[in-house]
Parts: structure tokens; sequence; C-alpha cells
């Protein structure tokens, strides 16, 4: 069973990446007034997943997973590993590059109360479109493996029933 911040983390940040990527989805498809508004939800949120993601790795770095089924089979395994590191790479660099996106184009990140963000990276046009580019693959990337994750959820609780996902969700049941 993880530990409870772990659930805790867990749970809060895949409603805020859910959240963030239908934010994203709808801000590109929209240049009505809602543009701007979902664009001032969008920044902060990203700077809370980012925040919130170092927090969970530093945990995860400190408390280890509980150890996967013994019986999963070796590609299963590395599928799990690898996902997992792919997540916290995804979830870290999202809000990074787009940080870096924002301040390539001059525009600033404004988090509310007047607390705006430095740029991290130089004024430039080139690097603005290079990094939009980036961003959005990345978004697509983080939507696929959203789905692999929930997929892979499913399937040890609904098919295999090895504990795997009662070990993130607060039931302590026998039976997913």
């Amino acid at each position: 069973m993880f530990r409870w911040p772990a659930r805790a983390l867990h749970w809060l940040m895949a409603a805020m990446i859910l959240a963030m990527l239908f934010v994203g989805a709808g801000m590109v498809a929209s240049v009505s007034e809602r543009h701007a508004w979902l664009l001032a939800l969008h920044k902060p949120l990203g700077i809370a997943i980012l925040a919130l993601a170092a927090l969970r790795l530093a945990l995860r770095l400190r408390h280890r997973p509980p150890p996967l089924p013994r019986d999963l089979g070796a590609a299963q395994r590395l599928a799990a590993h690898a996902s997992h590191w792919l997540l916290y790479a995804l979830m870290l660099a999202m809000p990074l590059v787009g940080w870096a996106m924002l301040s390539a184009g001059g525009y600033p990140i404004e988090l509310g109360a007047g607390v705006r963000l430095p740029p991290i990276a130089p004024f430039d046009p080139t690097w603005f479109a290079a990094l939009r580019w980036l961003h959005r693959t990345l978004a697509y990337a983080l939507f696929a493996l959203v789905l692999a994750h929930l997929g892979a959820a499913l399937y040890h609780g609904l098919i295999r029933r090895d504990g795997v996902l009662r070990s993130m969700t607060w039931r302590r049941s026998s039976s997913d």
C-alpha cells in the first residue's frame, strides 16, 4: 500500500492534470473571450502541477513504492517502471517548457495576488515557436500516457485483481 501522502498527491494531481489537458484543449480551440479566462487558469495550474510533481518525486525517491506482483512478466514490469518515470518526467517538463515558451514570447506568468514569475528564457520569437510546438507535442504524449496508465490500472483492478490498483486507493478490502 502506498503511504497516504503519495495517494493524496496522486489523486489530486490526476484531477489537476486531467483538468489541465481539457483547459489546454479548450484554449487552443477557442478564439472567444473564454481564451483569456482559460489562459489565466492554465498558467497557475501548470505551476502548481510543477511544484506538486517535484514534491511527489521527492516522496517517491524517499519512500519506495510497494512491489509489483511477483507473477508480473518482465515486459510488464519494464512498462510499469518506464511509464511511471516518464509520467514524472512529463509532469516536470510540461510546465517548465510552458514557462520557457511564455518567457520566450514575452508573456508574463501571473499567479494571482500580484505574484509574477520571472522569465526563464530570453525573449525570442523563434524559440517561442519551437517551445510552443514542443509543449503541444508533450501534451499529446502526456494524454496518451495518462490513457495507458488508466488502462493499466483498470487491467490490474478489474482483470488481474492483484492489489496494484487497491494500493493507490483508499480501499482496504480484498477485492478491487
